[in-house]
């Protein structure tokens, strides 16, 4: 694979500086590139600097583009891993086709994404609670007005050392009821991960910030009646010791620590369903007593604590808005299995070699 040096380096953030999430990039990306006729060609690592695009680029114009979100890590013994990153490309693909994009060749990305980690080892943080951020990219790149499926698409794989995703941690979150806006729709978009649904999210995201919270919790479309997810995670509900998370109905994204999570828990002897579950119904175990906990798995806050949940003028509290025994021990052991403190019986952790 040619790797393009650039003539001089970027500085690397110092080892306790508070990366935040999304703030830094490492200095190398890899990229390929798709032309109709002779598909997938040109992958190569290149410095990671601005490239020039014709506003007329149909990216632009048409959001036909997909994203990704893994993490590599530094293990004790000095090698480089990344969790489950087979599962990503294969979401990558399903995402691609829903798009209209063409499938890429997974193994080509992942050989591109270890020669890059490879490259960039000194990018990745060792603080606590650190890690690598990786984001597989593709974005259609045609420059035409119109809108049909692109012929041209750059698929590009960029890195930043990254903390916690909330900037207060591990103290649980605070969620609210959105019942006005909706995110996805049955046989819509909301299962691929694509740049349009994040679009969509943003205006009740930021109004719920202006309330003081941390994220909204969605619900379904066509009756804003079940939970559906949050806008970085999706949720779980332990009631009266079941833990509950929204089946994946086609509006829900099938997120990776989230199915991580259900073989934890099932292989340690909960009770877990994947099933429809009302808002009126989790607030009813609320009330009731009977909702032990509640929080959200993805990969870029891995395992959040909801401490409060805010619905039509209520606010209700979770766990006396404190980490719950179940949370703890899914945040302990996807972490200790990334970091490589834990032995990994399932094979998730993929080491760079």
């Amino acid at each position: 694979m040619q790797i393009i040096k650039r003539s001089q380096c970027k500085q690397k953030p110092v080892k306790g500086t508070a990366l935040g999430f999304g703030h830094y990039f490492t200095d190398y990306m890899f990229t390929m590139k798709y032309t109709a006729g002779q598909g997938w060609h040109d992958a190569k690592i290149e410095p990671n600097e601005p490239k020039p695009f014709d506003l007329a680029t149909s990216i632009f114009h048409y959001a036909q583009g997909i994203f990704e979100g893994m993490k590599a890590f530094l293990q004790p013994d000095g090698s480089i891993a990344v969790f489950r990153p087979g599962e990503n490309w294969a979401r990558m693909n399903r995402s691609a086709t829903r798009m209209c994009i063409p499938n890429f060749p997974e193994d080509v990305a992942e050989e591109g994404l270890e020669t890059l980690l490879k490259l960039e080892k000194d990018w990745i943080p060792t603080d606590p609670g650190t890690a690598l951020y990786i984001r597989p990219t593709i974005v259609a790149t045609r420059v035409m007005l119109g809108v049909h499926a692109s012929t041209e698409y750059l698929f590009f794989i960029i890195l930043s050392p990254v903390g916690s995703y909330y900037a207060h941690g591990l103290e649980p979150t605070k969620l609210i009821v959105e019942d006005h806006y909706t995110r996805a729709t049955l046989g819509g978009t909301g299962e691929a991960k694509c740049l349009g649904n994040y679009a969509a999210s943003m205006k009740a995201g930021e109004e719920a910030e202006e309330k003081g919270f941390d994220q909204v919790l969605w619900l379904d479309a066509n009756e804003k009646k079940y939970v559906e997810e949050v806008g970085s995670m999706n949720m779980f509900f332990v009631i009266d010791g079941e833990v509950v998370t929204p089946a994946l109905v086609g509006s829900i994204l099938p997120g990776i620590t989230r199915k991580s999570c259900i073989q934890l828990l099932k292989n340690h002897g909960y009770t877990v369903s994947e099933r429809r579950i009302s808002i009126d119904e989790v607030l009813a175990a609320q009330k009731a007593g009977t909702l032990n906990e509640a929080f959200g798995t993805g990969t870029a806050a891995v395992i959040s604590p909801v401490g409060l949940i805010r619905y039509r003028d209520v606010d209700y509290t979770i766990n006396g808005g404190k980490m719950g025994p179940v949370t703890k021990f899914l945040y302990d052991t996807i972490t200790g299995i990334q970091y490589g403190t834990l032995p990994d019986p399932y094979g998730w952790r993929k080491v760079v070699k």
